[in-house]
């Protein structure tokens, strides 16, 4: 088992990639939690290390990224307003019946303004499944540790995870960097890498790596499994798989993923990540399906901004866990963006086949073109005067998802600066021709925008872990 390991690591290592995905976290982040990448792109932004520079709004410090409605507990979804319903719809043109999506507007939280269009209609959420695996290891955490913040920050910061066998298989890249290093090498994780608690949460959600989901539900179970104990030995663990049946092992994985959901106040029905994300994890441990909604998504993170999932400090971490601090991509990508700070979760699946004339290419499936796409949007980042939850998931087919998310950014974006004109929020100068909406499907400019946000990006999902 050891040879194997050592083998695969060395294979691992022959296909290293320098990409840049996005990622997550306040770049000042690193002595509080032990991820070492976010040292890097610091030191990338002072200019002491080659690399992306980052747009003005993905520089906050740690202190300055919270959460925001912690005085507002008793809001509310309100009312669908249809009068920004019906602009939301217009906004999405001749495809809005394959859109699914939902706006909270709490720019003025004491009036906030809400509006949808399919909000009940059932996806698989993709990587937007992640959300609920974080959440349940916050909750895991508060169960063990209610009234010491100190334990649980112990916990992520020092708790040793090493990939084995649950990993497989699995295509998206991870950062990895230490100290001296010249620059952040993004590779797949390999059997034998390590990284704190922390760190691997920061994979799962920046980098959206499959393998890191895997790793930190297995962890989850663990954690429920072994309580107090927690973390266990490592022969305690080998123990723990070689000998618990898979029906106690779906058990389990159902009170530690799925129950932290209802215990939050948010509806299984109608948001639920069924299990693993990679094959060897599912087959080890059976799930169920999964499934969200765009409604249920918002509500998600309205309770995180209330500070209401599990409780302020969990949902603080859990935002913190979604700010990017890296390359922005799809829906966050569009530069009407650059002066906001940006909490954003996506996730992909696209397939095709064989069709006279039609040439697959990436988000532009002709069988199932899925992408789905969070964002908590505070601008500008540093006296917000705009701040708005929206979802968006669609399935247009041959088009290309990514640029169209990233249009609607804009458009919305655009929308509520119109509203609210009587305070209007302060924003860099756009590019010449980046006012308005993109030119149609197809144009130079489309063409342009979309080099531009699919390049190097690695968050495609598999068919069978969408």
């Amino acid at each position: 088992m050891t040879e194997w390991m050592g083998w695969g690591r060395s294979l691992c290592l022959l296909l290293l990639v320098w990409t840049t995905p996005v990622c997550g976290y306040p770049l000042d982040g690193t002595d509080y939690t032990g991820i070492t990448r976010l040292q890097a792109d610091h030191l990338v932004q002072q200019g002491q290390m080659k690399g992306r520079h980052l747009p003005k709004g993905a520089l906050l410090p740690l202190a300055a990224v919270d959460i925001r409605l912690e005085q507002q507990s008793q809001l509310v979804i309100p009312e669908i307003d249809l009068e920004f319903q019906a602009e939301l719809v217009a906004l999405l043109g001749e495809d809005a019946d394959n859109y699914a999506l939902a706006v909270l507007d709490l720019s003025d939280p004491a009036q906030p303004r809400y509006a949808e269009h399919h909000g009940d209609a059932d996806y698989s959420p993709g990587s937007l499944g992640k959300l609920m695996i974080v959440l349940g290891i916050f909750q895991a955490l508060a169960d063990l540790y209610p009234d010491d913040i100190a334990a649980r920050e112990q916990i992520l910061r020092h708790t040793q995870v090493t990939a084995d066998q649950f990993i497989r298989d699995d295509f998206h890249r991870a950062p990895f960097w230490q100290p001296g290093d010249p620059y952040i090498r993004y590779r797949k994780i390999c059997q034998g890498d390590s990284n704190n608690l922390w760190g691997t949460l920061d994979w799962m959600m920046s980098a959206s790596s499959n393998a890191a989901a895997s790793l930190v539900l297995r962890e989850l179970m663990l954690m429920v499994e072994f309580g107090s104990v927690y973390p266990p030995t490592v022969e305690q663990t080998q123990r723990f798989w070689q000998q618990t049946p898979r029906k106690q092992l779906s058990q389990l994985l159902s009170r530690a993923l799925h129950e932290p959901v209802a215990r939050n106040g948010l509806d299984p029905a109608q948001l639920r990540q069924g299990g693993f994300f990679t094959r060897r994890g599912k087959q080890l441990v059976p799930g169920k399906k999964s499934h969200a909604t765009p409604r249920a998504l918002v509500e998600f993170l309205l309770k995180m901004e209330q500070g209401r999932l599990v409780d302020p400090f969990s949902s603080r971490e859990i935002k913190r866990l979604l700010y990017m601090t890296e390359r922005r991509i799809r829906y966050a990508s569009h530069p009407a963006l650059h002066p906001a700070a940006v909490y954003f979760k996506s996730g992909s699946l696209y397939r095709c086949k064989a069709e006279e004339g039609f040439v697959c290419k990436k988000y532009q499936g002709n069988v199932d073109n899925l992408l789905n796409s969070v964002a908590i949007i505070e601008s500008p980042a540093e006296q917000p005067q705009l701040h708005y939850l929206v979802v968006v998931m669609s399935n247009v087919l041959r088009k290309n998802s990514a640029v169209a998310h990233q249009t609607f950014a804009m458009r919305l974006h655009r929308l509520l600066e119109k509203y609210h004109a009587e305070n209007p929020p302060h924003s860099d100068p756009l590019p010449k021709g980046e006012g308005g909406f993109h030119k149609p499907q197809g144009s130079a400019m489309e063409s342009a925008v979309a080099d531009k946000v699919i390049e190097g990006d690695d968050q495609i999902l598999e068919p069978d872990s969408r």
